[in-house]
């Protein structure tokens, strides 16, 4: 096993798109970014093109990958297309073999606003998880067609693992988002007929309900 000190220094970014080239296949630009979008971009992020193609050269200046370019099925122009190299398999195998894993960080923008809750009306505040919920599904239904489609082939039998995960994980989100809807709605009703006790809310604050 390689030593973590042979793992070249290079970004996420470089060791995705290696990835995406280590599965055998010459790639284009497009079709890396393809890929990327219906599998990458569900569990980790989907670089851009001008991402992809800075660190296609990258890797080609660092011998991690070469390139030629082939006659089109359409169109006047030959495209090029980019295979991994030996010493690019190596590389990209002692990393995810000994690279430090990064633990997840989550940045989950409904939650921050249902932070600041208090500031927003509380329609607002419903139509905001409703998005989730409904951005959260159409998440999971790609993940869930992407995880098929992966099906077809042996080699991506751990990508379509990772797929499922998505699919697991915005079910979750989705889920989630309607336990939060119905959590506002108990605090409308709470708030507006009283508390658990029977005690009224509005009466005891000597303030404004915002739930109403």
């Amino acid at each position: 096993m390689a030593d973590e000190e042979t793992v070249p220094a290079l970004p996420a970014t470089s060791w995705a798109v290696l990835g995406l080239l280590s599965f055998g296949r010459e790639l284009s630009g497009y079709d890396l970014k393809k890929w990327s979008d219906r599998s990458l971009g569900l569990f980790y992020w989907s670089p851009s093109f001008s991402q992809i193609y800075s660190e296609l050269k990258r890797l080609e200046k660092a011998g991690y990958a070469g390139s030629r370019l082939v006659a089109p099925e359409a169109g006047p122009r030959d495209k090029r297309v980019y295979r991994i190299t030996d010493e690019g398999l190596s590389a990209v195998r002692a990393w995810a073999r000994t690279a430090p894993l990064d633990p997840p960080v989550l940045k989950h923008g409904p939650m921050l606003r249902l932070w600041l809750g208090h500031l927003l009306e509380p329609e607002r505040m419903r139509e905001v998880l409703a998005a989730h919920r409904d951005h959260a599904e159409t998440m999971r239904l790609r993940a869930e067609a992407d995880a098929a489609d992966a099906s077809a082939d042996e080699a991506w039998a751990y990508p379509r693992l990772t797929l499922t995960w998505a699919e697991r994980y915005y079910a979750a989100e989705r889920d989630l988002a309607d336990a939060m809807l119905a959590d506002i709605e108990r605090m409308r009703r709470e708030a507006a007929g009283g508390d658990a006790t029977g005690r009224d809310a509005t009466a005891e604050s000597g303030g404004e309900n915002p739930w109403r």
